[in-house]
């Protein structure tokens, strides 16, 4: 791996952990941003590639042209076992498992790489040991259910609180690291 090249999951969540409404909907995200915008555009200049899930890059897509072409400065990876007929300009399907992929993603030359999602993504990532940091934007708001951070399945993963901050809005980001022993690949 390129030294201090992270693979980052970057998401944001409802109080009850939700990522999203059980149809996907994020409707609740819709809401004034404080100056800064979270600390997203500092973040966006620091990743060169982003790991997208099929329903997450389906959903994106819905939200208009500017989100047709992926981030537009970055590589644009999908992960699916279950393809889409055909990809939007800008994005890249992978097909190699993920280990594989992971392997040579991390030996490249470049900046950190944005797991934006979905649930099914960041659990198959972390499981496999491919998580170096999880910051969550917790908004306050209650969804009762949803899509979770995490697709579910039996697993502990410990991790290390690196920050927290409060945003004037009532959002808090939390910055975890998963300590190298927690990464299966590394230990």
């Amino acid at each position: 791996m390129t030294p201090g090249r992270k693979v980052v999951v970057s998401v944001a969540t409802s109080a009850d952990g939700y990522i999203a409404r059980k149809d996907g909907a994020v409707e609740w995200l819709d809401r004034p941003r404080p100056r800064g915008d979270y600390g997203m555009p500092a973040f966006m200049r620091s990743v060169d590639t982003v790991l997208w899930g099929r329903k997450t890059y389906e959903m994106a897509l819905g939200f208009g042209q500017a989100a047709r072409a992926g981030i537009g400065h970055a590589r644009n990876c999908v992960f699916s076992t279950r393809p889409p007929a055909s990809m939007a300009p800008g994005f890249e399907l992978v097909r190699e498992p993920l280990p594989e992929f992971m392997r040579a993603l991390r030996a490249r030359e470049g900046r950190d790489v944005w797991v934006m999602g979905g649930a099914g993504l960041i659990a198959s990532l972390l499981d496999v040991g491919e998580v170096d940091a999880i910051v969550v934007h917790v908004v306050p708001v209650l969804i009762g259910e949803g899509i979770p951070l995490l697709a579910p399945q039996h697993r502990l993963v410990p991790l290390r609180l690196a920050s927290v901050r409060e945003f004037a809005d009532g959002v808090v980001r939390l910055h975890y690291l998963v300590p190298r022993h927690a990464r299966r690949n590394e230990s």
